[in-house]
């Protein structure tokens, strides 16, 4: 068995509500995996799933979520060995009381070397942007993560598909079920 880890993108935000009771029962009963736990109200999932290939998992996932709860569900599936990797080589600092830690998780790199590419020089006096294995880590002033140039270009329907950006702490607790 391997433990992943499924992150929702758009979950509890823009009117997409879903109970993580709801979502759980789904991922238990109706896909099926075992230990399944859900991780804050954001859209954090990890269970575990004999499952090999990672892109038929993720498809049938998306199609679950779009049947059952009624909203263009979109995910980024990993193991939760990669998150660990993800969050251990977090480049900025990871305490600040100035800024807010992020990763930017991605299921198609060719769209996160584009963001980068777009965001062009960053200004680091307001923000901090870093390509990583399959993410972009992304540190921001504290109250300003919708309000950056960063943050605006990461919030373009473009990316909508194929990124979701999650706090390190929410990061930090994927890795402990």
């Amino acid at each position: 068995m391997t433990r992943r880890v499924a992150l929702l993108r758009g979950v509890n935000v823009n009117g997409i509500a879903i109970k993580s009771a709801d979502l759980k029962t789904l991922f238990a009963e109706e896909l099926g995996f075992a230990a399944v736990r859900t991780v804050l109200a954001s859209g954090n999932v990890l269970f575990d799933t004999d499952e090999r290939d990672a892109d038929a998992l993720r498809k049938r996932i998306e199609q679950a979520l779009r049947k059952r709860f009624g909203y263009e569900a979109w995910i980024v599936l990993l193991t939760q060995k990669q998150v660990a990797d993800v969050a251990k080589a977090y480049p900025f600092e990871r305490i600040d009381d100035e800024r807010h830690p992020y990763i930017v998780f991605g299921s198609d790199t060719a769209m996160l070397d584009e963001i980068v590419e777009k965001a062009g020089t960053v200004d680091t006096d307001v923000e901090q942007l870093k390509p990583g294995k399959g993410v972009l880590y992304w540190q921001c002033p504290r109250g300003e993560s919708l309000d950056t140039p960063v943050a605006k270009l990461l919030a373009k329907t473009r990316y909508k598909s194929s990124t979701t950006t999650r706090n390190l702490r929410t990061v930090e607790k994927l890795l402990t079920g």
